[in-house]
């Protein structure tokens, strides 16, 4: 199970963790706390101290077109927000 999908590069985010060390990730729905903070430590060598969790659900929508009514779904993901020990931090776009 791969459980780090892709990390949250917004404007929100970003400005968190410049204050507070907090960065966000897009996680695997199966995946909890202690998974979550065992694959950031591994995967950039950091000391996590806190991991918060939100499941978000897939939604219905309905648009109203010229061909009738469409209706579809969006994808429901699960975030995690991790905050590092003091000093530590994450450098996203070293890959770049």
């Amino acid at each position: 199970m791969r459980i780090l999908i892709k990390p949250i590069i917004t404007e929100k985010v970003t400005n968190d963790s410049e204050l507070y060390g907090t960065y966000g990730f897009i996680v695997d729905k199966r995946a909890n706390k202690i998974q979550i903070k065992e694959a950031v430590e591994d995967a950039y060598g950091v000391a996590v101290t806190k991991v918060r969790t939100m499941n978000y659900p897939f939604e219905r929508k309905t648009k109203f077109t010229k061909k009738g009514v469409v209706t579809g779904k969006t994808g429901g993901f699960k975030k995690a927000i991790v905050q590092l020990s003091e000093g530590d931090s994450i450098d996203f776009y070293s890959n770049i």
